[in-house]
């Protein structure tokens, strides 16, 4: 089960509706990582851009707001419900230079050399076949045309250790379940660099940040998000003992209250940054 090949639990309605409710609180939790993945794209004037897995719309609206006028982003999904609220985001925004469709990373329905830039902000991740899916993003990209990915770092950090870490205290068994997908498959240094040059990149470039991954609310909401929203987790949350469950909420709150400044909760992301060129 994966992002980019089965629709849940990526597609849920847990999951639109979780964005929904916490639209402007992620919004703000991500932006950071947002500008980050858009500062190292460098989109031009002009361009014309894919962007992978954009789930609600990002960083594709941000890239639009970037090539201008003259440029054209296209975002896909396999969740059209979450394009949805893509959609809405952009026309909020006024923007007539980004579109928004159904596809599979593994089988992009584009001509070959389409685009000059191919992004994915926490998408790569989560394909099912990270072979087949590099391999279709070279073939849509123009020759000259560049990469630019963003995944998270180790699960050694602020977010997970506070949550995750907490609740397998008390759950037995593994993190994520054998062949579910992994949010930390590139963690490794050198991990990504290696799946882009295997699927004919060059000039690769990859670099570890750190960045500020700010919840605007308090440690309880922030427990509450992310129970909501995520989905490689779900099962090892729904795994926790029911006369355990008041115990591991309040851990898991006192855990999150340590990065807590009494008006938001100030955690850092770690994320992987790699680029290449065709």
């Amino acid at each position: 089960m994966n992002a980019e090949s089965s629709p849940a639990p990526w597609g849920s309605a847990f999951r639109v509706a979780a964005s929904q409710k916490w639209r402007r609180q992620s919004a703000a939790m991500g932006g950071d990582v947002t500008r980050a993945i858009v500062q190292f794209a460098a989109a031009q004037p002009g361009m014309e851009v894919l962007d992978l897995a954009c789930g609600t719309g990002e960083p594709a609206i941000s890239l639009a707001s970037e090539t201008g006028p003259r440029g054209r982003v296209a975002g896909i999904d396999i969740n059209t419900e979450l394009l949805e609220v893509a959609r809405g985001r952009a026309q909020q925004r006024a923007l007539d230079n980004i579109v928004f469709q159904q596809a599979d990373a593994h089988d992009l329905p584009f001509p070959d050399h389409s685009f000059d830039l191919v992004t994915s902000r926490f998408g790569v991740m989560f394909f099912d076949d990270i072979a087949r899916a590099f391999r279709e993003a070279y073939r849509v990209l123009r020759p000259g045309g560049r990469i630019a990915l963003l995944a998270w770092g180790p699960f050694e950090q602020p977010y997970f250790v506070s949550t995750i870490a907490v609740v397998l205290r008390h759950v037995p068994g593994p993190m994520l379940q054998p062949g579910a997908p992994n949010m930390f498959r590139f963690a490794q240094p050198g991990s990504l660099t290696a799946a882009l040059q295997s699927a004919g990149f060059a000039r690769v470039e990859e670099r570890t940040v750190t960045v500020p991954w700010t919840w605007p609310g308090t440690p309880e909401e922030a427990w509450e998000y992310f129970r909501e929203i995520t989905a490689p987790f779900r099962r090892l949350l729904a795994g926790i003992p029911e006369d355990k469950s008041e115990q591991v909420n309040r851990e898991v709150v006192d855990a999150i209250r340590r990065y807590y400044d009494g008006k938001k909760v100030n955690f850092t992301a770690e994320v992987v940054l790699a680029s290449a060129h065709k």
